[in-house]
């Protein structure tokens, strides 16, 4: 029996428009030279080589071009080129989150803390595209920053929309980012999920043994990836501890706080910590991508009458 062809992308938020397999003639029409890397996979339809870092650089710039009209977007060699449709699934349950705290409507105005904005900007790309939001977006490495600003000066969609700042405190989050008059209304964070180079290193290399079978002989991170976006000292879990704490500290200044967390087994001691902090709620939404299942955990230090304050002053004012 032949083996049946996968249909869609299963478990993505609704409003995802990624939801159907690739439509790669629609792509390359966006971006002529992704036709160079697509080829026939093993269902026979066409796809590209995802253990290819120059493959899945040409289909991540084709899709921003043609679902969100991002004329130009580039990365130093060697940073995080990460999958578009995960990161529009973060944005469509953010603005979820948004909306069940707004009567059921997403906002019409969201200022945005991108936390790791990154190099290659894609949560302010699409949260802007598909939401008008703004954003405001940190990060520890001066070269994410500039890469980060050319894509934002050579876009017109995103001109005014997105305000970069360095934090110079490689072991804090919002200290020193957030600023006295700053008001988000949710923040988002995607954190270097491990705790060494070794370890970054030994999981792209499972990753890219899954993908073709074969057991690479040098270090390959077919989604990129620096330092900063992939590893820190003490891994996920105390950048969340550090997080969750900070957090506390600026507790009427943001109306949700928001992070991915890779590991389901971090959620008991960052549920802990933010109820020993006095977080009034704490959700985890969970996420899926075909067999991947991910999940951010979001939290807010507003009792109901804060959050009516803050509703009305700021989305129904």
């Amino acid at each position: 029996m032949a083996t049946p062809k996968p249909t869609g992308k299963a478990g993505l938020h609704p409003r995802n428009a990624h939801r159907q397999r690739y439509d790669f003639a629609a792509l390359i029409a966006s971006l002529p030279e992704l036709a160079a890397f697509v080829r026939p996979n093993d269902y026979g339809d066409d796809s590209v080589d995802f253990a290819d870092p120059a493959a899945v650089k040409a289909l991540n710039r084709a899709l921003l071009a043609h679902y969100y009209g991002i004329g130009f977007w580039d990365l130093p060699p060697g940073y995080l080129c990460p999958p578009i449709p995960g990161r529009a699934d973060y944005i469509h349950h953010l603005a979820d989150l948004l909306a069940g705290c707004n009567d059921g409507t997403v906002p019409p105005r969201v200022n945005v803390l991108d936390v790791g904005v990154g190099a290659n900007c894609v949560y302010p790309i699409i949260g802007r595209s598909v939401y008008g939001w703004r954003f405001v977006g940190s990060d520890i490495d001066p070269v994410s920053l500039k890469a980060a600003k050319a894509i934002a000066d050579f876009n017109p969609a995103l001109s005014g929309a997105l305000t970069l700042r360095l934090q110079a405190e490689a072991n804090k989050v919002f200290a020193g980012v957030i600023q006295r008059k700053d008001r988000f209304d949710v923040t988002l964070c995607n954190p270097p999920f491990h705790a060494s180079a070794e370890e970054a290193e030994a999981v792209s290399r499972r990753k890219v043994t899954n993908l073709t079978g074969e057991v690479p002989d040098k270090p390959v991170l077919n989604f990129g990836g620096q330092h900063a976006e992939l590893w820190c000292d003490g891994g996920e879990v105390t950048f969340l501890r550090t997080m969750a704490q900070e957090s506390r500290e600026f507790a009427e200044q943001c109306c949700w706080f928001t992070s991915l967390v890779s590991r389901e087994a971090h959620l008991h001691e960052l549920y802990r910590q933010l109820r020993k902090l006095g977080a009034k709620q704490v959700k985890t939404v969970n996420m899926a991508q075909g067999q991947k299942i991910s999940r951010f955990v979001a939290w807010t230090f507003l009792d109901n009458a804060a959050m009516a304050e803050w509703r009305e002053e700021r989305w129904q004012g």
